[in-house]
């Protein structure tokens, strides 16, 4: 990529009081504390790992806050999960803490949207700079959450512990693309202008409230393991085998789903009567379906 499209960036202060030491346990990650790229590839793979992408906050109508202290609480202490704002932020702030300079950067989404349509400003991402590369850093896009970081150079097709992916221009913007089934699908498009919480808290709100947001109205879940990925959309599970063939099955009733959240997922779920109201009606409306 020209190195005109990468604005140069001064380290951010590590001001986030993050908690390293809980986080490293709840991911699992016992490895060097220094800003290396092999620092950066771990903290990615086990992340997707071991902090499900999840929405159930929006489901439930509970908020979804956006701070580091509310991220820690609910993703580290309480085993809960989170969408693209909460697991790219709280990443950001153990990559900062860590000696990483880190920039916050957000895309509109192309995965199943039909060509022509212009959807808005939705998901987060990040530009992580280790030495003089520069690296997109990602760990919120649910199904298809890249489990390496992916260079900032365009037409390299570039490998990672799942799907290879690259990076292609369009009309002036990046788009993130990853290969499936031999096909390249386009994820998402975006540019290296720099985005704040503000204006993350902006795009999270209208996924939280818009009556036409699909976190309002269905569920999806996801996390990675070494050999594959699991995806939950409303009552379909899906068993993607890494290289191989995907199974689904339906989930059926509110226990089947609270053992697949779980197990499968390795949620430690709200407690609240809420939770199994929305999973039962999760559960009627595919019935109506059909």
């Amino acid at each position: 990529m020209p190195s005109q499209l990468i604005p140069q960036q001064e380290p951010a202060p590590a001001t986030s009081g993050i908690d390293l030491d809980a986080y490293f346990q709840r991911i699992g990650y016992t490895g060097d504390r220094t800003p290396t790229l092999e620092t950066l590839r771990t903290l990615q793979r086990l992340h997707t790992e071991s902090i499900p992408f999840e929405n159930l906050n929006p489901l439930l109508g509970l908020p979804v806050l956006l701070d580091s202290e509310s991220l820690q609480q609910k993703m580290v202490q309480r085993g809960r999960g989170g969408y693209c704002f909460e697991q790219n932020r709280l990443l950001s702030f153990v990559l900062q803490t860590l000696g990483f300079r880190v920039r916050g950067l957000a895309a509109r989404v192309l995965w199943n949207v039909p060509e022509g349509s212009v959807k808005a400003i939705s998901h987060m991402l990040l530009q992580v700079e280790v030495g003089p590369e520069s690296y997109l850093v990602d760990v919120g896009f649910g199904g298809l959450s890249p489990t390496g970081p992916v260079r900032l150079e365009l037409n390299t097709v570039q490998e990672t512990p799942h799907e290879p992916f690259r990076l292609i221009e369009s009309n002036g913007e990046l788009e993130v693309q990853a290969e499936v089934r031999n096909e390249w699908r386009s994820l998402y498009r975006f540019t290296l202008r720099e985005f704040l919480l503000p204006d993350y808290e902006m795009f999270s709100y209208y996924l939280c409230s818009h009556p036409n947001s699909y976190f309002l109205r269905s569920l999806a879940v996801a996390r990675t393991t070494v050999d594959r990925r699991y995806g939950l959309r409303d009552t379909v599970l899906t068993t993607h085998h890494l290289g191989g063939e995907s199974e689904q099955r339906e989930l059926r009733s509110v226990a089947e789903f609270r053992t697949a959240l779980e197990e499968i997922f390795r949620l430690t779920l709200p407690d609240t009567p809420d939770l199994d109201k929305a999973l039962q009606k999760l559960i009627d409306q595919t019935a109506e379906e059909k």
